[in-house]
């Protein structure tokens, strides 16, 4: 398996496929870089090189006690980006992997990234504050700690319904669907998902926003449950210098799954404008 050692001893898991021009995925909660497969096979086959790496206490990555904060997430996708040297890179982001990418352009800046496309993301801010009333409020998250700390095993199964939108009328339910994202749930480390919860649900990234100059593509699901997007993109669009909102009718949170073949075809037409 592909691992680098960050600075801190951690050692963080890749993927590195095919060439050319680098794609670089980052994963949303409580997932591993498995979640963007069915991205990386097909532009893979398009002549990119598609890299996903597992956040630090999730997948196949170390599962650090501390360290588990938004920052140290940006700065180990930077020493991911160094040891690879990767450069003109695409920086793609699903929910928590969202604001893992504004963080690293907030912290990192834009010189080795030529785009960026962050879908079903937290940012700028999930909670709701004075400054951000259309936010969720403090109980919501507390009850997700709960939930993780208590029986994971079962929310995480639970949580697939409200996710992939299967708990809507007419919807058709893939249990595949369901034990994969169970599966990846349960290979992090409880301590790192309990910690992130805080990180995608507490962090501001309303400055990281202003420094994502680059040209950057918001594609949110109308009937996000999870990251609802009048509080998210709706938002970040209008902070983000560069950047254009692309809205799925009736989507759900996990549309990279559900509306899989539209949201190739999106990231592929963004990649190439």
């Amino acid at each position: 398996m592909s691992k680098i050692t960050t600075k801190d001893g951690t050692q963080i898991f890749y993927k590195d496929w095919g060439s050319g021009q680098p794609v670089v995925f980052s994963h949303g909660w409580p997932l591993s870089a498995d979640a963007w497969d069915g991205q990386m096979m097909f532009l893979g086959q398009q002549g990119y090189r598609v890299i996903a790496h597992d956040r630090r206490g999730h997948g196949r990555s170390d599962q650090t006690w501390t360290g588990n904060s938004m920052d140290q997430y940006a700065d180990d996708l930077a020493e991911l980006f160094e040891k690879l040297d990767l450069k003109n890179a695409v920086m793609v982001g699903h929910s928590t992997g969202g604001g893992e990418v504004a963080r690293y352009i907030g912290r990192h800046g834009t010189g080795r990234v030529a785009k960026a496309i962050l879908a079903g993301a937290v940012p700028p801010i999930m909670l709701k504050t004075a400054a951000n009333p259309g936010g969720l409020p403090k109980e919501v998250f507390d009850g997700l700690r709960k939930s993780t700390y208590d029986n994971r095993a079962q929310f995480f199964m639970d949580l697939t319904m409200p996710f992939y939108g299967f708990n809507r009328d007419g919807a058709k339910v893939s249990e595949g669907t369901r034990l994969s994202f169970w599966l990846q749930g349960m290979m992090a480390g409880v301590k790192g998902a309990y910690d992130c919860i805080e990180q995608f649900s507490e962090t501001d990234f309303t400055e990281d926003l202003k420094k994502m100059t680059i040209p950057t593509l918001f594609i949110h699901g109308e009937d996000d449950q999870i990251v609802p997007i009048d509080a998210a993109a709706r938002r970040a669009v209008e902070i983000a210098p560069n950047a254009t909102l692309k809205v799925y009718p009736g989507a759900p949170h996990g549309l990279p799954v559900t509306h899989q073949d539209q949201f190739n075809a999106d990231l592929l037409a963004f990649i190439k404008g």
